[in-house]
């Protein structure tokens, strides 16, 4: 069995890296085994999963990971520490260090070839600053990803998970509708981190379903301009997507144009999307010169 990271060991391997987290890759350590070991549990792994880990730091909970999964595979930008995991792993994980593979790439913009297996789950304590596009990159990049756990500022997590109606239900609610279904999955105290982040953390776990059956790029297209306005009637809010044919989507897809994005669910953005392609391909050819 792995020997977690403790507050002091974190300290230590800090110093003689010469590393400090930074600001700039919103990095803040989990400290605190209990809370690692809690995030293993939550995240219900199976001994086949492959884990992709996007930002594994000092290795706070790449280790716990490795315990149980299959193949960890860690995703850092910072090149000190994605050379120094492998050390740390190997020291405090004799017997399992083997199924950890780590890759140096930005997880925002990773791309399948740069992967050594298919990921089946995503495990990570995510940055602040990138944690939506982050999750919704991996989610449209890796269709193998069954399930995951993030943990995120408690207002993103709220945001991925807010339903239709809410004011807090937004781009980042109606995207991760499309892949998946999440809900929230517990806080976390600040003082699990080290620094301690000025803002509270949370869970938010979720499971990929089958997307509908729909263009994707022209029902995102929808979302952002929907709430790109979000105070607006989606008869003015949608002429940056549809442009003057907003009124004629709107009715074909069944829609009151004097609701907002806010009250839609992805069903009807769904809805809007088939009807901007149908009313297109309904269009009279152009006529010759």
């Amino acid at each position: 069995m792995a020997r977690l990271l403790t507050s002091s060991a974190i300290r230590s391997l800090s110093r003689g890296l010469a590393i400090s987290p930074t600001k700039k890759w919103g990095q803040n350590f989990v400290v605190d085994a209990n809370t690692v070991r809690r995030i293993v549990k939550v995240a219900n792994l199976d001994a086949d999963d492959v884990v992709m880990e996007v930002g594994p730091g000092l290795g706070s909970l790449t280790l716990a990971l490795i315990e149980v999964a299959r193949h960890v595979i860690a995703v850092e930008i910072d090149p000190k520490l994605a050379l120094a995991l492998p050390t740390t792993v190997a020291h405090r994980a004799p017997e399992e260090h083997r199924r950890l593979t780590v890759v140096e790439a930005d997880a925002a913009r990773i791309k399948p070839e740069q992967m050594p297996e298919a990921p089946t789950a995503l495990v990570a304590n995510l940055p602040y600053n990138v944690a939506v596009p982050v999750v919704l990159h991996a989610l449209e990049t890796f269709p193998s990803l069954r399930k995951g756990l993030v943990m995120v500022q408690a207002e993103v997590g709220d945001r991925l998970t807010a339903g239709p109606g809410s004011k807090i239900y937004g781009v980042p609610s109606v995207k991760m509708a499309w892949y998946a279904k999440s809900r929230r999955a517990g806080s976390v105290s600040a003082k699990v981190f080290w620094p301690e982040p000025n803002v509270a953390s949370g869970l938010v776990a979720f499971e990929r379903i089958e997307s509908p059956k729909a263009n994707r790029v022209e029902v995102f297209g929808a979302v952002d301009a929907a709430f790109g306005q979000r105070r607006k009637m989606l008869r003015q809010s949608l002429k940056s997507w549809a442009g003057e044919s907003a009124d004629a989507v709107l009715e074909r897809a069944g829609i009151e144009p004097t609701r907002r994005g806010e009250s839609l669910d992805i069903a009807e953005f769904v809805a809007l999307a088939d009807a901007k392609e149908a009313l297109g391909d309904a269009a009279p050819p152009p006529q010759e010169a």
